[in-house]
């Protein structure tokens, strides 16, 4: 497994994290609570030493797993654990809120479950418009400072959100979304990070299941999924995507003797600015693409036919940006 050094922590952590967000079941079509127990420990007895959550995932559901699993296996001092703040819920609706009172609130509630006296990452999980980012800093930076956790974090901020938190308090993380199938964050996000010594760890890495090479036009979510609401699985452009799919697939067999779930994980590591790539999985066996990744890198040749494959099949592109939370105003309306 490979490892990387991360701003403001002590310990080098493995460059695939777990990823907690179906261990909640909420979006995800549920999931059941030893499952994920036994997924978590796979992860580790594959090598994987940091696990990402966050209190909406299951609001709270998923930290509660986490939490008690490690602390029942004894494993706490052998994780980098990163979890989130500034979503707050009115009826399984994530509304952002990054206030003072909410982060000292909530950082109390994710130690609680999580069943540690320290976070050793913590992310503000989406930009709050209503909140001053004077505000939000200065309330993430006293936690740095008390001990509660080890670095300061954030998720979906733009390098102007970043610059302005930068201002007023350490910045040791970002967690943008980020897979061969969206690369936004390549104009910006990746650079600004790069340039200002801001470690990554990207979320997605299959995006939702996509690159998993497992998907046909037939399939099916269940009631509540995530996928039954994201553009990129619904009519003519479900197609689309499947048929890069399916070419890419091909790409890896033939050259790397691989499939197109290793071939995803492995293009997000090899991209510039990318220190962890965040792995998502409810099912123990969702973790055994891990090891094919391992060991090798792209070539060039193959990272322009990927390009290649994928400009001339996707013709109707479409990013993460339904998954954008309400601000508090948004919500009320």
């Amino acid at each position: 497994m490979e490892t990387i050094a991360i701003s403001g922590l002590d310990r080098q952590p493995s460059r695939i994290g777990l990823g907690t967000w179906a261990l909640g079941g909420w979006m995800w079509g549920g999931s059941n609570d030893e499952e994920s127990r036994r997924t978590i420990l796979e992860a580790i007895d594959k090598g994987v030493t940091l696990i990402d959550t966050a209190p909406v995932y299951g609001f709270g559901r998923s930290e509660e797993v986490v939490g008690r699993t490690l602390a029942d296996a004894g494993l706490r001092d052998r994780v980098v654990l990163s979890t989130k703040v500034g979503l707050d819920w009115r009826e399984e609706q994530p509304i952002r809120n990054a206030s003072r009172a909410r982060i000292e609130r909530e950082v109390e509630d994710s130690l609680r479950r999580l069943r540690t006296d320290r976070i050793d990452i913590y992310f503000v999980h989406w930009p709050d418009p209503l909140t001053p980012c004077k505000e939000t800093a200065e309330a993430m930076h006293r936690l740095l400072k008390s001990g509660k956790i080890g670095a300061i974090g954030v998720s979906n901020f733009s390098p102007t959100q970043m610059d302005a938190l930068r201002e007023l308090s350490p910045l040791h993380a970002a967690q943008p979304p980020y897979n061969l199938f969206e690369r936004g964050v390549e104009a910006d996000v990746l650079p600004y990070c790069q340039d200002n010594g801001v470690s990554t760890l990207t979320y997605g890495a299959i995006c939702r299941g996509l690159l998993s090479g497992r998907m046909s036009a037939d399939t099916t979510f269940a009631k509540g999924d995530l996928r039954g609401v994201d553009p990129k699985f619904q009519s003519s452009r479900f197609a689309q995507y499947l048929a890069a799919v399916a070419r890419l697939d091909a790409l890896a067999r033939e050259r790397f003797g691989k499939s197109v779930i290793h071939l995803a994980l492995r293009w997000v590591l090899d991209q510039p600015g990318v220190s962890v790539a965040l792995w998502g999985a409810r099912k123990p066996g969702q973790l055994a693409p891990i090891e094919g990744a391992m060991g090798w890198s792209l070539d060039d040749e193959s990272l322009a036919e990927i390009d290649r494959i994928v400009a001339e099949e996707v013709s109707d592109p479409v990013g993460p940006e339904f998954m954008a939370p309400p601000d508090r105003e948004q919500a009320a309306a």
